[in-house]
């Protein structure tokens, strides 16, 4: 790989602030483990004894899904492709209030440890429970493997550190602290990495504003290059990013990421209260909005400072991707003592976040839904050392994986998001036709995300190999060393399908001739227009192959009978929807959902009414005891129910 514009490489204050990262995120574990109940038991270990704090809970639920994927992916996507992506924190943060409505009130009271729990009381089938599972552990270790990447890549970049080394590091240092301090040590982290996060990002976008004299000639050299762009309102599905595809399309991508997946089940289910477990989801409100708003104008920043300078770094192969973008800027424009350390610090911090948290979350679920059945008769001990080693196994898978997703060209949010909305699909089909469909049976629940993953997954591994993917916007060359190379007219790259190491081989279609006739096929077969099918879309289409094929199953097998399934685990919708309502009113639209009567409740309404019939007949006889009376009542109501 070419080397960036570095004088030294890492100082020493660089390297002792990025080890003291590493350090602090042990010493945290190495305190948890010493401390409280020492993680001596499951409970502690894989739910922090459901006593934990508000808002480390609500950071740690915001940096499981962020990490070092935002720090690098967002900043890219801003500076190759202009500002539209913006949009997508808006459908990000409808999510969340959805989730907050939806799915908490749902899970919290459930007391789960595992969140497929919920799917082996709903359908009353332990294959529908292990199925879900699989998914999730599958789409779990794809996405440690991406947020593993980032940082190596950035690294590697930046002081020549290998990739290898990066991923081992990432996977020792993860499962040190989460082996020794359980939940309680991967949230506190959490909380500790967050802060190093945005401290890195705000750093970044003050320098190149500073650089380039002020936001208004940020915005500017933006709007030269073509790179305010927000409005698309296009319908058409295969248009990588719309309006539509953006907040829509990322809001049904996320609600189940806050409100039903592991990792955010597993966070506010260790809360005391529900109320609490709802303010913690509802501040990733106010988490997104600082984090991903500070990351979109860390890349657009940079571009004005690269469109100022009339070279960018992309085009002129100074960099063999866009994910090194933001180190280049942070070694050249920032090699202060320390600082370029503070930036991969920031990194690490976000992969140490996301891959703890895969792997705590991984370790729950394997624990509760597979083995735990097998091992009830061993002690307390024995079991906690069971989940010990399953992060150990855990940690171990996801540094492997992580040299398979280092193969995958484009952006690393594209590819997480790409691959994640594949299993997010499947996973939040588990849920809808458990919670919205009382109708559906094991069998549809079975078969619907097991058709929606393989087809999912085959649209996504297809869009990388046979589509690739394209940046289609102009880049600055005029003032670069190599420009003779270059052409002046606006570029178009196309991302060849083969790859050497992380990097992508660039093919330059520039010139009059290919703008004025461009390459494309006059004719595209329906095939590829799904293979074009915009990644903000997986989750979306996902849902709808689950829940379809799901219920076409179930009326194929015979449906489930309403009274066959407990009411808690099914969301009265038109209530929840209506939430903010008076009562009163709530009640006139038929918002409120009907609750089944709790049998104490019951009896005792058939006690007070008998209890005028009673006092009546004992009145003309002239009185009687008060306790005789009662216990007439009580009997009389329970020799009716048996009958």
């Amino acid at each position: 790989m070419s080397s960036l514009n570095r004088d030294d490489g890492f100082s020493v204050a660089d390297w002792v602030v990025f080890a003291g990262l590493l350090v602090i995120s042990a010493c945290i574990g190495i305190y948890y483990a010493l401390s409280g109940g020492k993680q001596k038991t499951t409970k502690e270990f894989l739910m922090a004894n459901r006593n934990l704090k508000i808002v480390p809970v609500a950071i740690s639920i915001l940096v499981s899904f962020l990490s070092a994927i935002l720090i690098l992916g967002a900043p890219a996507e801003m500076y190759t492709k202009g500002t539209q992506y913006y949009l997508y924190v808006f459908g990000q943060m409808a999510a969340v209030v959805l989730a907050t409505v939806l799915f908490v009130p749902l899970f919290y009271p459930l007391k789960l440890t595992s969140m497929y729990e919920y799917i082996e009381l709903r359908f009353k089938s332990r294959s529908a429970r292990l199925t879900a599972t699989v998914i999730n552990i599958l789409s779990s270790l794809i996405y440690t493997g991406v947020a593993s990447f980032a940082p190596a890549t950035a690294l590697q970049a930046v002081t020549g550190f290998p990739e290898w080394a990066s991923f081992l590091l990432i996977g020792c240092v993860c499962t040190f602290y989460t082996f020794m301090g359980g939940l309680k040590a991967v949230v506190w982290v959490d909380a500790f990495q967050a802060i190093i996060m945005f401290g890195s990002l705000l750093t970044i976008v003050v320098k190149a504003t500073l650089e380039v004299g002020g936001f208004s000639r940020v915005w500017e050299l933006n709007e030269e290059w073509g790179r305010i762009n927000f409005w698309n309102f296009e319908v058409d599905p295969t248009v990588r990013h719309t309006f539509w595809a953006l907040t829509v399309g990322g809001m049904i991508n996320w609600v189940g990421a806050f409100g039903a997946s592991q990792p955010s089940i597993q966070r506010f289910s260790a809360l005391p209260s529900l109320r609490e477990a709802k303010i913690a989801v509802l501040l990733n409100c106010v988490g997104l909005f600082l984090m991903v708003t500070t990351a979109c104008l860390v890349g657009i920043t940079v571009f004005a400072f690269y469109a100022m300078k009339g070279c960018d770094p992309y085009t002129s192969k100074e960099i063999q991707n866009t994910n090194q973008i933001i180190p280049l800027f942070v070694i050249q424009m920032l090699n202060y003592p320390g600082v370029p350390g503070l930036f991969i610090a920031g990194l690490f911090s976000g992969a140490l976040s996301s891959v703890s948290s895969n792997l705590s979350s991984q370790v729950a679920t394997s624990w509760e839904d597979i083995i735990k059945p097998h091992v009830k008769q061993r002690s307390e001990g024995t079991q906690t050392w069971i989940t010990r080693m399953l992060v150990i196994l855990f940690g171990v898978l996801g540094v492997g994986v992580s040299f398979v997703v280092r193969k995958l060209g484009g952006t690393v949010l594209q590819v997480s998001l790409s691959f994640m909305g594949a299993a997010s699909g499947a996973l939040n089909g588990f849920v809808v036709l458990g919670a919205f469909f009382p109708c559906c049976n094991w069998i549809g629940a079975i078969a619907g995300p097991l058709v929606s993953y393989a087809v999912m997954m085959w649209i996504g591994i297809a869009k990388y190999s046979v589509i690739g993917v394209k940046d289609t916007l102009e880049f600055p060359t005029g003032s670069c060393a190599s420009n003779h190379t270059l052409s002046p007219s606006p570029v178009f790259y196309n991302y060849s399908a083969t790859h050497t190491n992380q990097s992508v081989i660039l093919t330059s279609l520039a010139g009059a001739t290919t703008l004025a006739n461009p390459q494309i096929p006059t004719e595209r077969s329906a095939l590829h227009d799904l293979y074009s099918l915009s990644y903000l879309w997986y989750s979306t289409l996902g849902l709808i192959i689950a829940v379809g094929v799901g219920l076409l199953v179930t009326a194929v097998t015979g449906p489930m009978k309403r009274e066959e399934v407990d009411p808690r685990l099914l969301i009265p919708l038109g209530e929840r929807l209506c939430w903010c309502l008076p009562n009163s009113l709530r009640q006139s639209l038929c918002c409120r959902a009907k609750k089944p009567k709790d049998p104490k409740a019951h009896e005792q309404e058939e006690v007070n009414g008998l209890n005028s019939d009673f006092k009546l007949v004992l009145g003309e006889q002239g009185g009687g005891d008060e306790n005789q009376t009662n216990a007439i009542q009580l009997t009389s109501v329970k020799n009716l129910n048996s009958l």
